[in-house]
């Protein structure tokens, strides 16, 4: 159903790859709420996704981007407001990897290598995204930056390895960059702490499906589901939220405040 909360408004979604992605339903929702939009990815990644069924469901332009390239970040820009006719009211970052958690090395024996890849792709490239729009003058005031994060930013869970130091640097940046954007030109800069969440990146992470279950037995609400959080962006992304920004949003059916449930205390009756 569609209310045109964003109808006349201008954006661009980075990290759609598949259907299970969340930036892909983030990208039907505002397609289906008026928006137009460019989509992006890095160039491996548009080879292996299907980005291009999307673009087409959506009428949106693919533009491949590093988003560790200041380079192609600016273009990126540049091109997506030479396609929309204009700047920009929205951009989500949905970036996320970690060459460690790839590999299954353990928290206590990174490759510092692949950990500054994990900093650089997942959090570094919301800092360069934010400076090469600010830089090219792309995002219109009132404008809307939404980056994507999970709890273990503030709770430790094992094996989310350096995705975790790499969220807390996300969410940081967030904050940071969103006082700075916002007295220049009023730009809203926003995390949202979604639910574990069946996406191909988030099943890489080792005991995934128990980790899963455990917060969905935690959680009043249950775990939030991509298609909710989609809809947790368009709000974002709309005027309705004018005025929020450098927040960390949770959004995972109460699991943030949530100390223990009787499902997970029944477990442990003896």
């Amino acid at each position: 159903m569609s209310n045109s909360l964003l109808k006349g408004k201008k954006g661009i979604i980075f990290g759609a790859l598949d259907p299970n992605s969340i930036a892909w339903k983030v990208a039907v929702r505002a397609h289906e709420e008026g928006a137009s939009f460019t989509l992006t990815n890095a160039p491996v990644a548009l080879r292996m996704g299907a980005i291009n069924q999307l673009a087409e469901a959506c009428n949106a332009k693919v533009i491949g981007a590093d988003a560790t390239s200041n380079a192609d970040l600016e273009n990126l820009f540049r091109e997506s407001m030479n396609e929309l006719g204009g700047k920009i009211d929205f951009v989500l970052h949905s970036i996320g990897m970690s060459p460690n958690v790839r590999k299954g090395k353990s928290y206590t024996d990174l490759d510092y290598d692949f950990f500054h890849k994990t900093i650089d792709i997942s959090a570094m490239s919301l800092h360069r995204v934010l400076q090469s729009a600010m830089k090219v003058d792309a995002i219109n005031e009132w404008g809307s930056v939404v980056a994507l994060t999970y709890i273990a930013a503030q709770r430790v869970f094992p094996d989310y390895n350096d995705m975790a130091d790499a969220k807390s640097m996300l969410e940081s940046i967030a904050r940071s960059y969103g006082y700075h954007y916002g007295k220049a030109r009023k730009v809203r800069v926003n995390t949202i702490s979604q639910s574990p969440t069946r996406t191909t990146a988030g099943q890489g992470v080792k005991g995934f499906d128990s980790f899963f279950n455990y917060a969905d037995a935690i959680s009043p609400l249950g775990n939030a589901p991509a298609e909710a959080c989609a809809d947790y962006c368009i709000t974002l992304f709309s005027d309705l939220t004018r005025h929020v920004t450098m927040q960390n949003l949770f959004h995972d059916g109460g699991f943030s405040y949530t100390g223990v449930s009787r499902e997970v205390m029944e477990k442990f009756d003896s």
